[in-house]
């Protein structure tokens, strides 16, 4: 039977008591419908897990352990683009183990996001992270940004990789620095980043990589840049 996991904010968790938030609680008890004393294991999106005892409306925590820590840190910053897209790329990069997902507004995306719906866009990826996590047994939710321009997405800490993905850059594999402290790789929208984009991102000390000969669309070149940079640097493979 698949080990049941469930996600508490930190700020519910006190002492050995955990409270699951609404949501938690309608899957534990009208999904599952788990009976008291049921074996669930929490969460708390930032690293800590606990093997816990389901108390109808609580959780009485075990002893807490810290998860392995994450082979690498990726930060993938991905183009805004029409549908679900940005869907997928939240879901699939969060089971890749990415720590920040940034969400922004390209010269041809075809999506801007201000405002509100911004906003409102974000809380709905925040929780498809959440989700992801939960299913593929991170014990950490990657950080997602609401959607920015993209010199905000530029900006990294020190000691970070910084790449752009592009056609004409040399192989990922070729320009990669394994013993950064960190990763940032930028993906633009169907169609590529403009010169003028390429520019700002070279004038921030990004180097061109390319992911291969293959032409890829928005949403693959950002996975596979994502996976592509665990498998060299992180815990894939």
């Amino acid at each position: 039977m698949r080990r049941v996991r469930i996600l508490v904010e930190a700020e519910a968790i006190h002492g050995n008591t955990a409270r699951p938030g609404p949501e938690a609680l309608h899957h534990l008890v009208d999904v599952l419908r788990l009976e008291p004393g049921a074996s669930v294991e929490v969460f708390d999106g930032k690293g800590s897990v606990w093997e816990a005892t389901f108390a109808g409306g609580e959780l009485r925590l075990g002893p807490r352990r810290d998860a392995p820590v994450p082979g690498a840190v990726v930060w993938i910053a991905f183009a805004l683009a029409k549908g679900e897209k940005a869907d997928l790329v939240v879901q699939k990069a969060t089971e890749l183990g990415a720590a920040r997902l940034i969400p922004w507004r390209a010269e041809r995306s075809v999506m801007k996001l201000e405002g509100d719906r911004a906003q409102e866009r974000a809380r709905r990826w925040r929780r498809i992270a959440a989700e992801a996590s939960r299913q593929c047994g991170r014990s950490e939710v990657p950080e997602v940004l609401a959607p920015v321009e993209l010199e905000e997405v530029l900006r990294a800490p020190e000691g970070f990789a910084r790449l752009a993905l592009c056609g004409r850059g040399a192989p990922l594999s070729a320009v990669l620095e394994k013993g950064a402290a960190g990763f940032l790789a930028v993906a633009g929208p169907e169609g590529g980043m403009t010169e003028g984009e390429i520019e700002t991102c070279l004038g921030s000390g990004f180097r061109l990589a390319s992911i291969g000969p293959r032409v890829l669309r928005a949403e693959t070149a950002a996975l596979a840049a994502a996976a592509l940079i665990q498998h060299l640097a992180g815990d894939l493979g």
